[in-house]
């Protein structure tokens, strides 16, 4: 049984140490050619060590606590969410951090694990009795998410709002419901981006008077990605197309390099060759995640697998695709490598419920 379990956390923290590796070595390297971030080695060695500590608490806890209590979780992070609309720190235009000058903490990370489990939760004790079991279902499938979402919708953060809803669908799709719902919510979603795209190509004021200038300015970045007229892009690809296998000599200033483009700056600092340990160890633990889902019996914590594994490939593909100019930026941080101190430890809470055996 012991070396069932040892296996079992080799398997998980094999590839998310060297992911961690990757993501210190960057900071390491874009402190020396940047003194603007020369502090971030440290910050970021820092979180991996909490980040650790949160992970080895959750275990001797006990997960099954934190689903146990999960509703006083949910409602403190929207408490939360609330509070830093009001006090939080303004920064590239989203009020989304509580600043503690050593360091900032942002609710609407945390809010993912939290929903998750609440969702995993209240959503596991409905069962499937014709329409109006499932319509109960649904309905509070998206209540619970819409809460959250409509205050981050005002911070604003898109990329929060989109992982939200991918939590929610992850778990809809465990729980197999009737496909003419599938259709009703593809029809609902087509109408809302038909109507967005309505309003943003012909009557913008109003689009803008009901967003807001912010939220208006991301939507028009999602929108016109296409022509690639942006310079965070522009140096990322420069960054990518002057490196070869082992890196670049020479040093391309990439704006929210450790952040949002934490992939351009590594293939930068250590060449192609980094991307490929990078792509191999999110494989290995994408497919640690799926057999875990499969093998799960217990409801609630196939629906908690389902909702993060969502929301792991998405900021996979989002976030390698807007490095390469493939998918416009939204400021969606790549698991386990980009810099970000809540970001980083509230993924390490994640591993925590998800190793539980189940």
């Amino acid at each position: 049984m012991k070396k069932k379990k040892l296996k079992n956390y080799l398997l998980l923290f094999i590839p998310i140490i060297c992911l961690l590796t990757i993501s210190l070595i960057n900071m390491y390297m874009v402190g020396i050619n940047n003194t603007f971030y020369k502090s971030y080695f440290n910050k970021q060695l820092t979180w991996f060590i909490l980040g650790l500590g949160v992970f080895l608490l959750i275990r001797f806890v006990k997960p099954r606590l934190f689903f146990k209590f999960s509703k006083y979780l949910y409602y403190f992070n929207v408490l939360l969410l609330i509070l830093v609309l009001f006090v939080g720190k303004t920064v590239n235009g989203s009020r989304a951090w509580f600043d503690f000058h050593f360091f900032s903490f942002q609710p609407s990370e945390l809010m993912k694990f939290t929903l998750a489990l609440y969702l995993a939760q209240i959503l596991a004790r409905e069962k499937q009795h014709g329409f109006k079991g499932e319509l109960k279902f649904l309905f509070k499938a998206g209540f619970f998410t819409l809460i959250p979402s409509l205050f981050v919708f005002l911070e604003p953060d898109t990329g929060a709002i989109i992982i939200y809803l991918l939590i929610m669908l992850g778990m809809i799709l465990v729980f197999k419901i009737n496909w003419r719902w599938y259709l009703g919510m593809g029809l609902v979603l087509g109408l809302g981006i038909g109507t967005l795209g309505y309003l943003y190509y012909f009557n913008r004021d109003a689009l803008i008077s009901i967003l807001g200038t912010s939220f208006f300015y991301r939507i028009d970045r999602i929108l016109t990605f296409v022509n690639k007229d942006s310079f965070q892009l522009d140096r990322a690809l420069m960054a990518i197309g002057t490196s070869n296998i082992l890196g670049t000599k020479h040093f391309v200033y990439i704006p929210e390099a450790p952040t949002d483009f934490i992939v351009a700056l590594s293939i930068s600092n250590l060449g192609f060759i980094s991307l490929i340990f990078i792509l191999i160890a999110f494989l290995a633990l994408d497919i640690y995640f799926l057999v875990k889902l499969f093998k799960t019996k217990n409801t609630k914590y196939k629906m908690f697998i389902a909702g993060f594994l969502m929301m792991f490939i998405f900021a996979q593909i989002q976030n390698i695709g807007m490095n390469l100019g493939l998918f416009p930026i939204i400021g969606l941080p790549l698991p386990f490598l980009s810099y970000g101190g809540t970001n980083i430890i509230v993924y390490f809470m994640f591993l925590g419920v998800l190793a539980e055996k189940n």
